[in-house]
């Protein structure tokens, strides 16, 4: 349990320090979006997530060959996470950046799919597929319907975390909270080092993105969902991941006909949290 809360402290520092060191990069006109209020903030901002990962491991890697730490090398969970990381993280921003958000939904997409037509959403439907393929397949024991489970279960979460991300923070608090279940649930799994590292990075983009200086993005929200869903893969039997993967393609599956936000905004206890920090 301390080293993974370590491994989110770190993920926080390394996210802020990275925020601040970029902010004349990510503040270039063409990466600000308008925001649900209609006011001009930086999007994709989460693209300081898997980078914070990706600094932490190549530092770790280096100060071993120093005899430093314990490995000089990267493999099993911390380099399927950083992949993860990545790889969604690098389709949710070419959305971030070109999609224009005429087709929403999975619907949406298959449509224009059915017409020729490769959405940036729709990119990130087929290459968030492949990604979850490849990124489960070392986690999978066993060949199958297993392989077909796990890689749903990421994608499926990548795609649940942007559909929560329309407000401020939203997704960071429900990111930091199943995190904390599923470390608790796992008995702090040590494979779960990794997801803290990113779920700390969220954290420390949490105050900016609560008082509207940034906008996660496709690129941040993305990357939360699909490392909680890899590490849930890499934690959890096999009865628990089906079960996830039930509740994660419902809630999809809901957001083809309903709005998160008007559920929220109609439940009294919830509108209170979801709100909780934010600027009004």
């Amino acid at each position: 349990m301390r080293l993974i809360a370590f491994g989110a402290l770190v993920g926080y520092l390394a996210a802020r320090l990275l925020w601040v060191a970029l902010h004349p990069v990510l503040t270039a006109p063409v990466l600000t979006r308008s925001n649900y209020r209609g006011r001009t903030l930086v999007t994709g901002a989460g693209v300081v997530l898997p980078l914070a990962l990706l600094v932490i491991e190549g530092i770790r890697v280096g100060s071993g060959a120093f005899g430093v730490g314990r490995s000089v090398t990267i493999g099993g969970a911390r380099l399927l996470t950083l992949l993860a990381a990545w790889g969604f993280g690098s389709l949710g921003l070419v959305d971030d950046l070109f999609g224009r958000n005429r087709e929403r939904g999975f619907g949406g997409h298959l449509h224009e799919l059915r017409r020729g037509r490769l959405t940036t959403g729709g990119l990130k439907f087929v290459g968030g597929a492949a990604l979850a393929l490849v990124v489960v397949s070392p986690a999978t024991p066993k060949p199958g319907a297993q392989l077909f489970i796990d890689a749903a279960l990421v994608a499926l979460s990548a795609n649940l975390g942007n559909l929560f991300d329309h407000r401020p923070g939203r997704v960071t608090k429900l990111a930091s909270l199943m995190f904390v279940v599923l470390v608790v649930a796992t008995h702090a799994s040590h494979v779960l080092l990794p997801v803290g590292v990113v779920v700390g990075a969220g954290l420390g983009l949490f105050r900016d993105d609560l008082r509207e200086h940034l906008m996660l993005g496709d690129a941040g929200a993305n990357v939360l969902g699909a490392v909680l869903g890899l590490g849930t893969v890499m934690a959890c039997s096999t009865g628990t991941r089906v079960g996830a993967l039930v509740v994660v393609a419902l809630l999809n599956l809901l957001s083809e006909v309903m709005s998160f936000s008007g559920v929220v905004d109609a439940i009294p206890p919830l509108r209170f949290l979801d709100g909780l920090g934010r600027r009004m």
